[in-house]
């Protein structure tokens, strides 16, 4: 399968073997991160054939080298899980491929699998579906499939232990949702802790939209907690998501009396009832898609179906205000951030995370520079 010892294998190769990263990859970050900054390092060196490219869908083609390529933060609580990306020059927003067992990937075949078994809402457990939650959540979402232009939230990456389910169709990852479990903590720095499971962040990929899928996970979420007498939905909820919410408690009748959006910690003043405010707000909800029934959604905060989320950042939730600007580079022993690979350059008043209902102090989402080997 691999190429020569420390050869990336040509991404041809991996393709018609069939066999993608989440299938073969070992539950060892600390080894993938040590591979990857050898990698780097052949790089920077100049070690690796100077004509080594990567081929783009379109025919164009990237060059491996040192200034096209920087490591980005899979966990915002743990620094040392790094994975390497590579920057196309001609659009430096738009992660093109990524590194994983001495090999460049698509974005799309990291998402992708050739495990029959894998097939509808499946609990994230290992470290190749940790990396399949981060590029559904910060290159495919964070990146292409919202606007970058206007000033929007987008999700954090999420903790290295954040309780999430990916969905899975037709041999690829498609969507996710993730979830504040009942008695974990709010956030870091707070003795505070979630007094029911909290649905925090949802996302379909735009293609899969409309088709149900928003309903069959916000179905799951509830079927997952059967005797817990109340359910949360992270406030604020959109226009869509109220849709889903519709939906789901028009054919299951049983749910109206559990499904609450909250804020955190979750009591009961922090509490209101989806089921009420769906029918109070029925005759004011602009309908996200005129002439269409079906729902689309990417989050519970999305505002439309082309907008990324506009969710209040509470707690320990995973939702951020980014202003689009460009990537930057590695210089030297720069790295980038996660907030580099994603395009966004957080200043003070766009990045804090204001959770004040939960007694926390807002904290700027801060550039990092990964351990040495």
């Amino acid at each position: 399968m691999a190429g020569p010892a420390g050869q990336p294998r040509a991404p041809s190769a991996a393709k018609g073997d069939g066999i993608y990263p989440v299938d073969i990859l070992e539950d060892d970050p600390e080894g993938h991160w040590r591979a990857a900054l050898a990698y780097y390092a052949r790089l920077r060196e100049g070690a690796q054939p100077s004509t080594e490219v990567f081929s783009l869908p379109t025919g164009e083609q990237v060059k491996l080298e040192a200034s096209s390529v920087c490591f980005c933060t899979m966990h915002r609580d743990a620094p040392q899980h790094q994975i390497l990306v590579l920057i196309n020059p001609q659009d430096t927003k738009t992660v093109v491929a990524v590194y994983i067992k001495e090999s460049w990937w698509s974005p799309e075949d990291v998402l992708r699998t050739s495990d029959p078994a894998r097939d509808g809402l499946m609990k994230v457990q290992s470290f190749g579906e940790r990396i399949v939650l981060f590029i559904l959540n910060v290159i495919i979402f964070g990146r292409l499939e919202r606007k970058l232009d206007d000033d929007d939230m987008f999700f954090l990456p999420h903790s290295v232990k954040e309780e999430a389910k990916i969905l899975w169709r037709d041999g690829a990852a498609v969507g996710f949702y993730t979830t504040k479990m009942k008695g974990s903590l709010c956030g870091d720095g707070t003795g505070m802790c979630y007094l029911l499971p909290v649905l925090d962040t949802v996302f379909v990929r735009r293609r899969h939209r409309r088709q149900g899928l928003g309903v069959a996970m916000l179905q799951d979420f509830c079927e997952t907690f059967p005797a817990d007498e109340a359910l949360g939905v992270s406030w604020p909820i959109s226009p869509a998501m109220y849709q889903v919410c519709r939906k789901l408690l028009l054919t299951h009748p049983e749910e109206r009396g559990r499904l609450w959006e909250v804020q955190p910690p979750g009591a009961w003043g922090q509490r209101d009832s989806i089921w009420l405010k769906v029918q109070l707000q029925q005759p004011r909800l602009p309908d996200p898609h005129p002439g269409n029934s079906k729902e689309d959604v990417s989050s519970p905060g999305q505002a439309s179906r082309d907008d990324g989320p506009r969710q209040a950042d509470n707690g320990e939730s995973n939702k951020e205000r980014t202003s689009g600007e460009e990537l930057e580079k590695p210089k030297d022993d720069q790295h980038c951030g996660v907030e580099d690979a994603c395009g966004a350059e957080l200043d003070g008043k766009g990045a804090k995370r204001t959770a004040v209902a939960t007694g926390l102090a807002g904290q700027s989402w801060q550039k990092h520079t990964p351990p040495t080997s």
